[in-house]
Order: C-alpha cells, then sequence, then structure tokens
C-alpha cells in the first residue's frame, strides 16, 4: 500500500497536523468516492464480516447506508462465515480465491469494506490479497481494525494492526485516507494526520500517536484506578490506551 501523491523533499517540510474529523463524515466522503466512479456504473459493493451481532451497537448498516445514497441501483453482498441477518453469502474470506469467486460471481467489485473483522481472521494475509484481487482496477477497499482494544474472541481473537501494518498487508493498495477512531457507543470522532492535505504514512508519524492516545500515569494514580475498579485487576502497567481503531481506504492500482 502506498501513499496517494507520495510527498516532495519540500513537501515533506510541511506542517504535520491532527484534523478532527468524524466517522460519519469519512464514511460520507468514502461514499462520495464510490459514486464518482468512472462511467457512474452501479455499484457493486461487498461487505465482509456482515453478519448483525447483538455487540455491533455502534457498528454502521452498510447495506442501509449505500442503499440510501444510492437506491436500488446498488447491488449489495454481505459475506460472512455464518448464515444470520445480513449475510448473503456464507464464504471464508481467507479461503481458496477460486472458491470464493464461485460464491461471488466473476464480477468485481466497486468497493469492498472489511470493518473490525481482520483481527478475528486465522490468517489476514491472505484475507488481504483476496480482497485486492475481488475489487476492479481503481476500486475502493476500505478497513477499519483494532489498533488497540479488549480482547473479543468473535469466534476469536487473534490480531491487532497499526495504519503501517495494514499497508504492509494491503500491498496493491494506493491510500487515499487514513483516520483514527475511538469505540464508545454514541461517541462519533475521529482524527486524521495529514501534511500538506493528504495522509502522512511516514512511520515517525507514530509519535503524535502515542502523544495524543496514549496515557500514562504515576505510580499512586495507577494504583488509586485499580481501586476504583469493580473487579480486582493486576497492576501489570502504568500505561493505559483506549479502544482504538485504524482505518484506512485505498485505491487498487
Amino acid at each position: 500500500m502506498s501513499g496517494a501523491g507520495d510527498a516532495s523533499p519540500s513537501e515533506s517540510k510541511a506542517e504535520l497536523r491532527v484534523v478532527g474529523t468524524s466517522v460519519t463524515h469519512e464514511t460520507e466522503a468514502l461514499l462520495d468516492r464510490l459514486a464518482a466512479s468512472p462511467g457512474r456504473r452501479t455499484p457493486r459493493v461487498l461487505q465482509v464480516g456482515s453478519r448483525t451481532l447483538v455487540a455491533d451497537r455502534n457498528v454502521r448498516n452498510w447495506r442501509s447506508l449505500l442503499g440510501k445514497r444510492f437506491g436500488s441501483r446498488v447491488r449489495f453482498v454481505g459475506l460472512d462465515l455464518q448464515e444470520g441477518t445480513n449475510v448473503d453469502r456464507v464464504l471464508d474470506i481467507c479461503g481458496p480465491l477460486a472458491s470464493l469467486k464461485a460464491g461471488l460471481g466473476e464480477e468485481a467489485f466497486d468497493l469492498v469494506l472489511c470493518c473490525h473483522v481482520l483481527e478475528h481472521t486465522r490468517d489476514p494475509w491472505r484475507a488481504a490479497r483476496n480482497i485486492e484481487a475481488l475489487v476492479r482496477p481503481g476500486g475502493l477497499v476500505f478497513v477499519s481494525a483494532a489498533w488497540s482494544q479488549a480482547f473479543h474472541a468473535t469466534p476469536d481473537d487473534l490480531w491487532r494492526f497499526s495504519v503501517r501494518g495494514l499497508m504492509q498487508l494491503f500491498g496493491r493498495l494506493e491510500i487515499v485516507s487514513a483516520f483514527y477512531s475511538g469505540g464508545d457507543v454514541g461517541l462519533d470522532v475521529a482524527y486524521r494526520v495529514v501534511r500538506d492535505g493528504k495522509p502522512e504514512l511516514d512511520p515517525r508519524s507514530g509519535a503524535v500517536e502515542q502523544g495524543l492516545f496514549q496515557l500514562v500515569l504515576d505510580h499512586e494514580d495507577n494504583r488509586a484506578v485499580l481501586a476504583r475498579q469493580a473487579t480486582e485487576r493486576l497492576p501489570v502497567s502504568r500505561t493505559y490506551l483506549p479502544t482504538l481503531f485504524v482505518n484506512v481506504v485505498g485505491r487498487v492500482v
């Protein structure tokens, strides 16, 4: 995965900025990009991990959002490992590409959504390759993955990802947008780290993440936090992280 319009040496000196936004705003921007697809074709969209769960109170209903934007024109396919609400095809995104295409059809997708799924897959590398292969050239991929989150086995919890990690997984994507978001119900806040209006992808930008989202307590404050918990907590660290997701929008090149 590379950066859209990689900065020149002179541009790299531009000011690094943290821009407040919201997941709602970034979602609308994604749909705007989809609507601007060449030829204004009827969009074909795949959601990986589409099954609706009781715990998904803060997860967007992509089928509904796309229906509101594109009406009955949109061709939406929900894929999941298990049958359930919002599932059209029961398939494994980590399975053989031939099996996926047999179940989904040979026609490529204009957009693939993979939100809160990669951390649960047994083989995220194969999942990434399959997703790239299912998207038409110039099509879009939106990935949202946990960077820091409590263990949540649905059905298992295996991985955590940084933006740089996603770039390693999705080598065919040109990154066009990236942002951080939280996980609390009703808290629709997000932040983009940009330089000269473009996503900042340099590894050194990780220092911004550390300064913004990491909380380090002194010894007494740490003990006080643990003492206020309703159930026992073991003191293993004075450093605390919130639930934090990394989100990237990429274009297949």
